[in-house]
């Protein structure tokens, strides 16, 4: 620590210029010898550690995905000490229980046998005490052997908590160093402050993601699927390609609600949207339209293709098995599709009108098809 004072002391010009006053200079044996100095020194080591630590949580705060967050979290860390791995459990969708986990060990993306699938033994515990702590004392204070197990089988020493408005979000789990037995002191306060600056930007970033997304099937939600169609309707105009959109409408949804309840109607929309994420593209935007019906924007795509994925949709929704309390019966969707180029002279809510159409000529059909919407004419084949 003392090495560390006199490098602030020696490369902060204003501190020199103090140290070099006459009146230091005549009074130095008695600053000396009544540790004003050594006050000093050490609170400019403190402002320095401090200044470092909000230089690394500003760049935690630029980035702009979690991902991108994880990564200069544990560059930050590494760089201060280095943890015997560096994990983040989160759940995407804050309705449901299913996590996603990403761990690190030398500044490297790794598995880690850590075998769990949710994260809701630890919230009533970090909704009481929002703050990092030592897994040990974790696991003290919750009494859940089953819970707690896992974690310290991988030998977790440190947790940190993402907690937000909707509850627990996810946890950062913080491993034991590599060179030596455990943190000292001003490590453990280093590496939970600038952790808490990491839980801060995932949240940011969750809430941000949330406000983009439907909460029951994490779909974007239609706010944004449609800032997405004017976007491409702009695009496409400067370029000359085609788009296409769907909508997607389930078959006789109030039935099922009515005959088997809301809550497995819940389930038949959450897996019907996996399917489609399943089905598509990772620059295609599908989004819950509302009820029991679900847009998607195919940009660069024309009508043969934007077929093609519809009734591979709708083949793998007739397939779909809806895990619930009882055998639920299989669902079928019907799908309107409609294709534009840079010629096109509709805005956003006419295009989404004309695949709508086509929908319902579907169901005109006898449902579970799909139907191209071409101008003047609804044919149920693409042309």
């Amino acid at each position: 620590m003392r090495g560390k004072m006199e490098e602030v002391l020696e490369e902060d010009s204003d501190e020199d210029n103090f140290l070099k006053s006459s009146k230091v200079q005549k009074n130095f044996n008695f600053l000396k010898e009544n540790g004003i100095l050594d006050h000093i020194e050490f609170l400019n080591w403190e402002i320095r550690n401090y200044k470092s630590l909000l230089a690394r949580g500003l760049d935690i705060f630029n980035r702009t995905s979690i991902d991108e967050i994880m990564d200069s979290a544990v560059y930050q860390i590494s760089d201060q000490f280095l943890p015997s791995f560096i994990a983040f459990i989160w759940k995407p969708i804050q309705t449901r229980e299913d996590i996603t986990m990403k761990a690190y060990k030398n500044y490297r993306p790794v598995d880690i046998n850590l075998s769990v699938d949710n994260i809701s033994p630890f919230e009533t515990f970090f909704k009481q005490y929002p703050k990092p702590i030592q897994f040990g004392l974790l696991a003290y204070q919750m009494d859940n052997d089953m819970a707690v197990k896992p974690y310290l089988d991988i030998n977790t020493e440190i947790a940190v908590p993402i907690i937000g408005p909707f509850g627990l979000y996810g946890i950062i789990l913080v491993g034991r160093k590599i060179l030596n037995e455990g943190y000292n002191r001003d490590e453990l306060f280093f590496l939970q402050q600038l952790m808490c600056f990491v839980s801060q930007a995932i949240k940011n970033h969750l809430h941000y993601e949330h406000s983009l997304h439907d909460v029951k099937t994490g779909l974007y939600n239609h706010g944004f699927f449609l800032a997405r169609l004017d976007e491409e309707i702009v695009r496409i105009k400067r370029n000359n390609y085609h788009s296409s959109i769907m909508v997607i409408d389930v078959d006789r949804f109030k039935k099922f609600n009515d005959t088997y309840g809301h809550l497995a109607g819940d389930k038949v929309l959450e897996n019907i949207a996996q399917v489609i994420m399943q089905g598509i593209r990772r620059d295609d935007i599908a989004s819950r339209f509302g009820g029991e019906e679900f847009t998607i924007l195919l940009p660069n795509t024309d009508d043969i293709t934007a077929w093609n994925v519809a009734e591979r949709l709708r083949t793998n929704v007739a397939d779909m098995n809806t895990l619930w309390k009882i055998n639920l019966p299989q669902v079928t969707i019907s799908v309107g599709i409609y294709t534009f180029d840079k010629n096109i002279d509709s805005d956003a809510s006419d295009i989404i009108r004309r695949a709508d159409e086509a929908v319902y000529f579907s169901k005109d059909s006898g449902r579970n098809c799909c139907t191209m919407w071409n101008p003047g004419i609804i044919d149920p084949q693409p042309g």
